[in-house]
């Protein structure tokens, strides 16, 4: 937590001119940053998931994101993101971790495990992510103009 802070109250560097300061336009950023910081960490391995509760604990923790892939992958199922041992564990995740008052999250491509983290009481579910999206647009592009 203390990497997403500025000093006196974390240790994030304090460089002036950064994108998240709209390039020194920003007026009193590093002291009021923390205002508007909403920290995600993802759990991604079988240990973390056995110490959600604690996880969630820390303080500054405003919600946890599965991981399925690795998670899949720690628990000896690689390449495989909705195995039927797993998914039952995600969704309890998401309802341990909406328990503890933080926002729980997932992400997947695949509509049906996307739609079935919802229901599991998931607040926010990514359903692709950006080089994916790029990648098969760019494939549906070229795939039109091939012969």
């Amino acid at each position: 937590m203390a990497a997403t802070r500025y000093p006196p109250a974390g240790v994030r560097g304090v460089a002036g001119t950064t994108r998240a300061t709209r390039f020194g336009r920003v007026k009193d950023y590093a002291k009021r940053a923390h205002e508007e910081l909403c920290v995600l960490v993802q759990v991604e391995t079988k240990p973390a998931l056995d110490q959600l509760e604690a996880i969630c604990a820390v303080e500054g923790v405003d919600g946890v994101f599965i991981g399925p892939a690795d998670l899949h992958a720690s628990m000896g199922y690689p390449g495989e993101t909705a195995n039927p041992k797993v998914m039952p564990l995600i969704e309890d995740a998401m309802r341990r971790i909406r328990k503890s008052g933080k926002a729980p999250g997932y992400l997947s491509p695949v509509e049906a495990d996307a739609k079935r983290m919802l229901g599991a009481d998931a607040l926010f579910v990514a359903v692709g992510a950006d080089v994916g999206l790029l990648a098969r647009g760019a494939e549906a592009l070229a795939a039109k103009f091939k012969s």
